[in-house]
């Protein structure tokens, strides 16, 4: 795990989407295409739109695939990832193909079924992902199940994750937020060659702190992400806050 600490989240968001578009350019260089895990959510603005901007990204052969969408929100919602996607992403490159987590599927499990025979022929770049306030890793709230091998779940929202969506001004009070998901899970996501994490925020620097300086627990999901060896950290400075005087050097590195 690389850690680097910016100055704000605009310098964050260049930083991350500089990694992600380098590791997109060299797998297309070496394999003709690139597949790509695109996270949502307000730790995303900036990477996103930094990505969006690289005029260097081929992306007529770029396979994206969404992380993790709630249950029965109907893409109208102005919190529905898959709008969210569209909007960031979607609809302002060429990419070639996008595959959306389907939330309103009659069946969630055999969306799940279907979104983990389509990934297991698309081998991940590059994963883009955030670090939630309880430390989840997409929507794998603490405990997660960091044994299983299949490549989508359904999942329970435990009530911080559903206060955080509130609290970010995505639904009108958190009785709105949806208790459950389809998200991808950890081990799928450990897959990736290269692992791109954006965590701003001064009400990311607990999660933070235990996800890189903790132990390996499935109550802090993302503390995973030490036990693989290509994963890129951007944090801003109040996410920093309560990590210890030994890794404030990472600034700027």
């Amino acid at each position: 795990m690389k850690l680097q600490i910016c100055n704000d989240a605009q310098e964050m968001g260049a930083c991350a989407a500089a990694s992600a578009g380098a590791a997109i350019r060299n797998a297309i260089a070496k394999r003709g295409r690139a597949n790509i895990i695109v996270a949502t959510g307000a730790s995303q603005f900036h990477p996103l739109d930094a990505l969006v901007a690289d005029a260097g990204i081929d992306w007529s052969v770029v396979t994206g695939f969404h992380l993790d969408e709630y249950l029965d929100l109907p893409q109208t919602h102005p919190a529905s990832f898959r709008r969210y996607l569209r909007e960031r992403l979607v609809d302002r490159v060429p990419i070639d193909t996008f595959h959306y987590v389907n939330g309103e599927a009659a069946d969630p499990h055999a969306e799940c079924e279907r979104l983990g025979a389509l990934i297991a022929q698309h081998p991940i770049d590059v994963a883009m992902v955030g670090i939630g306030e309880n430390a989840h890793l997409a929507f794998n709230d603490p405990p997660a199940d960091f044994e299983t091998e299949e490549p989508y779940l359904v999942v329970d929202l435990d009530r911080a994750c559903r206060q955080q969506q509130f609290g970010e001004g995505w639904f009108e009070s958190l009785d709105a937020v949806p208790k459950r998901a389809i998200s991808m899970s950890v081990q799928q996501i450990l897959k990736s060659r290269t692992i791109v994490v954006s965590a701003p925020d001064a009400r990311k620097a607990s999660a933070v702190h235990r996800t890189i300086e903790g132990p390996v627990r499935p109550d802090v999901p993302a503390s995973i992400l030490q036990r693989h060896d290509r994963t890129l950290v951007y944090i801003d400075a109040p996410a920093g806050s309560k990590l210890s005087q030994s890794l404030l050097g990472a600034r700027g590195a």
